[in-house]
């Protein structure tokens, strides 16, 4: 389990194809406190660390992780937010996130608040997750709080501090992320017969 909050970027050094599977290795600023089996979210996509080597340390992703998320169009130097699994004596300052990504969307826009930045997302509604305003949302592995909700776009709005330290800040009109929506709101959906 994570909590939406970003400890460090990764940087992609290698990409290597194995039958259906991708193997990624990054170099990161916490790879040396790595170890194998650790699991740690790559733009919001749980993935095992399977071997470590000096800085760099290498994860696989399987098929259909690839085709349900943006680590397939990953290129060498590419930048990828990074968090580890939650520690049960840690603090809980995102919102509950498994890792597993619901669905891709698209940027439709980035747009400069004068201090912070407004981008908007659309997602296919058809699939049966839905956002609320006020509610959580995570985009490429971060926790963030939905300012405009509709049924198949949504809006987050983005302090310096996320824009600066996550890899939001090369997200442009155009780019597919990752989106893991709120558990609970998954839950009611469900219940509801919505998804």
């Amino acid at each position: 389990m994570f909590t939406g909050i970003i400890e460090t970027l990764g940087k992609v050094e290698a990409i290597r194809d194995e039958a259906t599977n991708k193997h990624f290795t990054l170099s990161s600023a916490f790879t040396n406190e790595l170890q194998i089996d650790q699991s740690v979210a790559h733009n919001g996509v749980c993935l095992t660390v399977v071997a470590i080597d000096g800085d760099s340390y290498t994860v696989t992703a399987i098929d259909e992780t690839l085709q349900k998320t943006n680590l397939n169009s990953l290129k060498l130097g590419d930048v990828v937010n990074l968090e580890r699994c939650m520690q049960a004596n840690g603090r809980f300052d995102g919102h509950v996130v498994q890792g597993h990504v619901d669905q891709t969307g698209i940027c439709e826009s980035v747009t400069d608040e004068n201090g912070s930045w407004k981008f908007t997302f659309s997602y296919d509604a058809g699939i049966g997750n839905v956002t609320v305003e006020k509610g959580s949302i995570c985009i490429n592995g971060i926790s963030l709080t939905v300012v405009d909700s509709q049924a198949d776009r949504f809006s987050v709005a983005i302090i310096p501090y996320t824009y600066e330290h996550t890899n939001l800040y090369s997200v442009k009109p155009g780019d597919t992320v990752n989106l893991e929506f709120d558990i609970i709101g998954k839950y009611v959906a469900r219940l509801l017969g919505k998804a």
